[in-house]
């Protein structure tokens, strides 16, 4: 297998349907939709958010109905911040 960029051999071989599939779609660009796009991003900013709240992030509460409120209670005060 040689890199795109240059012409340096790569130690470990690639297989063959790989290499196929890479040259097939290496002139075309990936595709690209809008509203699934947003609804991702909304998904990742609320698990952002979420995350910065140190009890959530690192599971302080162990219990799966203690968690849950706590992801409640946090989710809540988000949204009532924005």
């Amino acid at each position: 297998m040689e890199s795109t960029d240059t012409s340096h051999k790569a130690t470990i071989p690639e297989r063959v349907d790989q290499l196929a599939g890479r040259k097939r779609r290496r002139e075309r660009p990936c595709g690209f939709d809008r509203a699934v796009y947003r609804r991702r991003n909304i998904v990742e900013r609320c698990f952002h958010r979420l995350k910065q709240w140190r009890g959530i992030a690192t599971r302080y509460d162990k219990r799966p109905d203690r968690y849950l409120a706590a992801v409640t209670l946090a989710g809540t005060l988000i949204w009532l911040d924005t």
